[in-house]
């Protein structure tokens, strides 16, 4: 059943303002999966601050437009852009080495890059589930530890992971996405009790349904119901991608300072409303 309680209100204002961290202005920011979505809107939020980016993904024309979107909104902004797959362990580390080459520090990761699996388990290939795995999982920690082998040289870093509220809890017809998910939150755990003493933070983010590029289409193609995924939701709506940056920017600044280990969901509720 789906509660129906916001149906036939006004539509809910975000009531969303952005704030001013500090510890950001100048650092060097690693965003994988940053051409759109809340890779992008990250981008946005860590540029207002003074960032100096470094972008990641496998859309060559979106990093192309994400970057000229950047400069013309932020004056100034220090951006580059490598196309690279997280999956391919060599472009990885060639990313992390050009950072190095040409920022002279990896400050900040953002490891944002992941792709949806919605399927039944039963039609689920083992190359899909693997995939998923991959790419969900297995690149977080690549990409981690070639930015954290940088960071135990400098003595400090922040790395913020994005997992999903599928990572606390379970949903049907997305067994892949949810262990995936699930294991970014025990990686992160995990990387932040042992990187601890070289000066590393380690958290993650737990988006809920959030109004990105791919959600949108999925609900055009009826992938997805959005309206109903707002009735389930207790603030009766959808996520912004700028709401889930602001996390990672909160997480990434020094008034996060004594944060580690920690998991960040922003979903409006979804997994706390055991009313279905």
């Amino acid at each position: 059943m789906i509660n129906s309680k916001h149906e036939n209100q006004n539509p809910v204002q975000t009531g969303f303002q952005s704030a001013n961290y500090p510890g950001i202005s100048g650092k060097t920011v690693v965003i994988t999966g940053s051409a759109n979505g809340i890779g992008l809107a990250m981008a946005n939020s860590f540029a207002r601050q003074g960032a100096r980016l470094l972008l990641v993904d496998i859309n060559d024309k979106g990093l192309a437009e994400a970057k000229q979107e950047l400069e013309k909104t932020h004056e100034g902004i220090d951006v580059e852009i490598r196309s690279a797959s997280v999956i391919d362990d060599a472009a990885i580390e060639s990313v992390f080495a050009y950072c190095e080459e040409r920022f002279g520090s990896v400050d900040i990761l953002l490891n944002n890059a992941g792709i949806s699996i919605n399927k039944p388990s039963l039609e689920l290939t083992p190359d899909e589930w693997r995939h998923g795995i991959n790419v969900n999982l297995n690149s977080v920690f690549v990409c981690a530890q070639a930015a954290a082998l940088r960071m135990v040289k400098q003595g400090s870093g922040v790395i913020i992971n994005t997992s999903s509220m599928y990572g606390i809890v379970a949903a049907p017809h997305r067994t892949a996405y949810c262990a995936a998910k699930a294991g970014i939150v025990a990686l992160t755990k995990s990387l932040a009790v042992e990187w601890g003493s070289y000066g590393i933070r380690m958290n993650a983010i737990g988006p809920g349904y959030t109004r990105t590029p791919l959600v949108d289409e999925l609900g055009k193609t009826g992938r997805l119901d959005l309206e109903k995924l707002s009735n389930r939701t207790p603030l009766g709506r959808l996520g912004e991608p700028q709401e889930m940056a602001e996390l990672a920017l909160f997480l990434a600044s020094d008034s996060a300072a004594f944060v580690t280990g920690h998991i960040l969901v922003a979903d409006g509720g979804w997994t706390a409303n055991g009313y279905m």
